[in-house]
C-alpha cells in the first residue's frame, strides 16, 4: 500500500503533487487509436450478463441478422475471447488469416470474427492468464479491418472482471443490452452487470428477457432495479434451440422467432426508447 501511495504523489519543494500513474497514458492513447480505427462505425452495441447460460450469444447473433435484415450493415465480435462460441452458432469452420490487420469472416452479410478462427480451441483450449485476454480483446479492436458499418454488435463475455473492463474502458459504446432468464437470480446477476457498466461510464440500452416461459419476471426485476428500458422477451423454444444447435440462425428460419426480435431491434434502434 506504501509503494501504491508514492506512486499517487510527489514531493515537489515542500508540497505534496497528486500525479497520474503513468499507464493510464497508454490507456488514453490506445482508447485513441482505437477510436480512430472504428470511426467507419456508427454503432457499437455490447450484449451482457454477468451470469453465463442466460444466452448472451444468442440474443447478439440474433439481434445482428436482424439488423442485417432491417438493411443495415453489420459486424458481430465474439468479445468471449477464451471461451468462444460464435462460430458455433453460425456454423463457420472457416479459418481466418493470422496475420494484421485481422480481417473478418462474412456470414450471410454480416462481418464476423471470433478466436475460434485463429485457434481450434476444441482441441486445444485458449487457457490464457486476464491480462492476455484483455491483450487479445483490445488487439482485436485496434487490428481488425471492419471498413463501414452501422452497427458493431459485441457478444460479450459473462463476469465482470478483465474482458469486460477492457471494453468499458477502450471502447465508446452506444450502450449495453442486458440479457437475463426469468429467474431471480439471473436476474441479480444482469443487475450487477448494469451496475459495472454505470460505474464506467457505459449507458444501458436496455434488458431482454431470453427462454421466457412467461412465468417469470427477470427483466423487469432489472429494468426496475437500473430504471432502463425492457426491451422484450424472447420465449423459450425448441425450434430455437434446434436451429440454434445446428449453426442456423433463427430469425432466418422462423417467422415467429423473427417478428420477436423485430420488436427488439427496434427499440434498440430507438436507443431504447
Amino acid at each position: 500500500m506504501e509503494e501504491e501511495k508514492e506512486n499517487q504523489q510527489v514531493t515537489i519543494g515542500n508540497a505534496k503533487v497528486n500525479v497520474v500513474h503513468p499507464s493510464i497514458f497508454n490507456v488514453v492513447k490506445q482508447r485513441q487509436r482505437i477510436k480512430e480505427k472504428l470511426s467507419g462505425i456508427k454503432h457499437k452495441i455490447g450484449v451482457y450478463s454477468a451470469k453465463g447460460g442466460v444466452g448472451k450469444t444468442t440474443v447478439a447473433v440474433n439481434l445482428a441478422f436482424t439488423l442485417k435484415e432491417m438493411g443495415y450493415k453489420v459486424g458481430l465480435l465474439d468479445a468471449d475471447i477464451d471461451c468462444p462460441n460464435l462460430h458455433l452458432f453460425l456454423n463457420i469452420k472457416q479459418a481466418g488469416e493470422p496475420e494484421y490487420p485481422l480481417k473478418p469472416i462474412e456470414k450471410d452479410g454480416v462481418k464476423v470474427i471470433s478466436t475460434a478462427m485463429f485457434v481450434d480451441e476444441a482441441k486445444r483450449p485458449i487457457i490464457w492468464r486476464g491480462p492476455m485476454v484483455a491483450k487479445m480483446l483490445a488487439e482485436f479492436l485496434e487490428m481488425t479491418e471492419w471498413g463501414s458499418l452501422d452497427y458493431l454488435v459485441l457478444d460479450c463475455s459473462p463476469g465482470t472482471s478483465d474482458s469486460n473492463l477492457s471494453i468499458m474502458q477502450l471502447l465508446e459504446l452506444d450502450g449495453y443490452v442486458l440479457v437475463t432468464t426469468p429467474q431471480h437470480i439471473a436476474a441479480i446477476n444482469a443487475v450487477r452487470s448494469g451496475m459495472m457498466a454505470r460505474r464506467l461510464g457505459a449507458p444501458i440500452i436496455g434488458v431482454v428477457e431470453n427462454m421466457s416461459d412467461g412465468s417469470g419476471n427477470g427483466a423487469k426485476e432489472v429494468a426496475n432495479a437500473l430504471k432502463c428500458e425492457f426491451l422484450g422477451t424472447v420465449k423459450s423454444s425448441q425450434n430455437f434451440n434446434k436451429l440454434s444447435d445446428s449453426g442456423r440462425v433463427p430469425v432466418l428460419e422462423d417467422s415467429a422467432i423473427k417478428e420477436e426480435f423485430i420488436s427488439i431491434t427496434k427499440k434498440l434502434v430507438n436507443g431504447g426508447g
